[in-house]
């Protein structure tokens, strides 16, 4: 029986390579099982289609029939290699790309170390269709890479490049130039990036929807001018630990993005009040908010922002330590559909707020999480004004020294799913009596 080549997108035939005639001298020469008989190429190919990578290579083992069902180009059009294997070479991803081709739409290649600019210019030629491309931690990936999605592939809309820390202002230059359709960027920790980059990319790729940015360091608020300047649809934007932002940049993004709903501002501690009020007049839509670590925000900015964006399902308000139960109770009025909260290390909450907000709009239905690691003031009261937070999945207590086993035990009566991670200070011993025993343990003594 003759080999039959792999049909390709554009209805040509592309032969067997050299390993793939040795797989198929393995299988059986008995393609006439039953349910090939009785089940049509067709149907055999759709059913093929709902099969993931590991299940495709075992079906391709077991007849030339199926052989050629398997690898055949329309069941490769999503690949995720994360879960499969991250130890391959270039030239794996080479051979997928000519067996997929035209078909591919998305392919992931996240933490595969071993793939370079050679192997992703021949999947660029490839597979022109690409759509979504993940290559985050890829860090041999270079400028050249986007250079070859740039030429090649002007259908890209997803693509991850976090952590490809040898990405420059070139990379953007070329995705502006050959990308139009891009809605969804990260590059984060991509820390050579600069304002020049962003200008660049903006102006050629108006229709992004998530920006994530988290770890570029040397941006300023002059990239975020030009954000939101060009980027009237963006949705997302991470802006983690980008340390020399300020109000005037993200004042100018609320200005310019009306349809914001997620944004990540945690490690920007420049920012203030004004910012809280920007999005609250401005990006009445806002979900989720994160601002760990911005100690100069207040409860004046955080009580425009509840009384505006009444959609708000997370927040991660981590060592805002200006803070009180003023904003708990904001929130509990303005914010029913909160479902994440995070309050670790404010220490100027109390049992109060919590009652607020266990008695608020959100607690019933929608509260899932909420953290209160390093809050002093916290007492087993705040366990019982949670108890009607029938929603409550997960509560965080580490170092919250006022909360007793007692208090969980009761919490867990009302609420016996909820996951409580707390800590609690080993009990020490009391001391011998008699004197038959050491004060001290061999590591004290010879201190």
């Amino acid at each position: 029986m003759s080999e039959r080549p792999m049909k390709t997108h554009d209805g040509g035939q592309r032969g067997w390579s050299t390993p793939q005639r040795k797989w198929n001298g393995m299988f059986s020469n008995s393609d006439e099982a039953v349910i090939n008989k009785k089940l049509p190429k067709e149907l055999l190919l759709r059913i093929f289609s709902f099969l993931d990578v590991v299940t495709l290579c075992r079906c391709a083992q077991v007849s030339r029939a199926w052989n050629v069902l398997a690898l055949d180009g329309s069941n490769w059009q999503r690949i995720d290699l994360f879960d499969f294997q991250r130890d391959i070479e270039g030239r794996v991803v080479e051979n997928i790309s000519k067996r997929c081709g035209g078909f591919l739409r998305k392919l992931s290649l996240r933490g595969c170390l071993g793939v370079g600019d050679n192997a992703l210019r021949t999947f660029a030629q490839n597979c022109r269709n690409i759509e979504v491309l993940n290559l985050n931690g890829c860090t041999k990936t270079t400028d050249a890479t986007c250079t070859s999605l740039s030429k090649f592939c002007s259908k890209l809309r997803h693509l991850d490049l976090a952590s490809c820390t040898s990405i420059t202002n070139m990379s953007l230059k070329a995705l502006s130039e050959g990308c139009p359709l891009l809605e969804q960027l990260n590059i984060s920790w991509c820390d050579q990036v600069t304002k020049d980059g962003i200008q660049a990319l903006v102006r050629g790729c108006g229709g992004l929807k998530a920006l994530f940015l988290k770890g570029c360091t040397q941006l300023e608020d002059e990239a975020l001018k030009y954000i939101g300047a060009h980027c009237p649809e963006l949705v997302t934007l991470n802006l983690q630990t980008c340390l020399q932002i300020t109000d005037e940049g993200l004042i100018t993004i609320c200005r310019g993005c009306h349809k914001l709903q997620s944004l990540c501002a945690s490690g920007c501690s420049n920012i203030t009040d004004a910012i809280l009020n920007a999005l609250g007049q401005n990006c009445p839509r806002l979900r989720i908010l994160e601002v760990a670590r911005c100690s100069q925000l207040t409860d004046v900015g955080f009580t425009t922002l509840a009384r505006n964006c009444h959609e708000l399902e997370k927040m991660d308000l981590e060592e805002c330590v200006q803070i009180t139960d003023s904003t708990l109770i904001q929130l509990s009025i303005h914010c029913p559909r909160l479902q994440v909260l995070s309050l670790s290390h404010c220490e100027l909450i109390t049992d109060d707020g919590i009652r607020h907000l266990g008695n608020g709009a959100c607690a019933h239905d929608q509260l899932e999480v909420i953290e209160l690691d390093n809050c002093p003031l916290i007492t087993d009261a705040s366990l019982e004004h949670l108890k009607s937070c029938h929603s409550l999945e997960r509560i965080e207590l580490y170092d919250c020294q006022q909360i007793t086993r007692a208090g969980i035990k009761r919490l867990r009566t009302h609420l016996p799913n909820i996951k409580v991670h707390a800590y609690f200070a080993p009990v020490t011993p009391p001391p011998s009596v008699g004197g038959s025993r050491q004060r001290f343990c061999r590591c004290c003594i010879i201190l």
